[in-house]
């Protein structure tokens, strides 16, 4: 899973907090495929992170709500695997793909960036996404 969407969580004066906000009202809209939603879903109700939040699973559940009613659906018509070194990130470069990326935006920016560059997509760190949103 993408740190970028703990970060926005754990840290409420950050770039991928402010992203997050972007996100919320529809002025940036994310790719989600169906692993990848799950995936974040799996992660943000684990206890320890519910506890870090000061949220409840029926909380996290509005929020993922929140989230898929802006996003763009993303279907995985290709798998491109493997193309990085952490499996556990596959799944983030197959939604970008599919879903004709501009960026990937991700704290762990060097675990994307050679598969993410054979198709042409960016890697941003949440600061440079926030950045390039904020101006727009």
């Amino acid at each position: 899973m993408d740190p970028s969407v703990l970060a926005a969580l754990r840290s409420p004066a950050g770039a991928s907090n402010l992203l997050l906000e972007f996100v919320l009202t529809g002025r940036v809209k994310p790719l989600l495929s169906v692993p990848l939603f799950l995936e974040y879903e799996a992660v943000l109700k684990r206890p320890e992170q519910l506890s870090v939040f000061r949220l409840s699973t029926s909380q996290v559940d509005l929020l993922l709500g929140s989230i898929w009613a802006v996003d763009i659906a993303v279907d995985l018509s290709f798998r491109w695997r493997p193309q990085l070194n952490d499996p556990g990130d596959e799944m983030i470069l197959d939604t970008a793909v599919n879903g004709r990326a501009d960026a990937i935006v991700s704290h762990n920016r060097r675990d994307f960036l050679a598969g993410a560059a054979r198709f042409g997509i960016q890697v941003l760190s949440p600061a440079e996404a926030w950045e390039r949103v904020r101006r727009v």
